[in-house]
């Protein structure tokens, strides 16, 4: 899944990834390959509606 599939809404962006970085286990690097997008963008998004990632939570607060 490319992110181009992922949700567009800044909010339900939110939600999917730190859902799946706490339900599949993994951090931000793998999902970013798993989603085939580049970490920057992703958090240039999040970073838009006010969120960072926090390394040591792993999720985005």
């Amino acid at each position: 899944m490319a992110i181009e599939n992922l949700p567009k809404d800044p909010m339900m962006l939110l939600s999917f990834v730190n859902t799946r970085l706490r339900d599949d286990g993994i951090n931000l690097d793998s999902f970013c390959l798993q989603f085939r997008t580049a970490r920057e963008d992703l958090e240039q998004k999040l970073a838009a509606v006010d969120y960072k990632y926090d390394d040591k939570l792993n999720r985005f607060v």
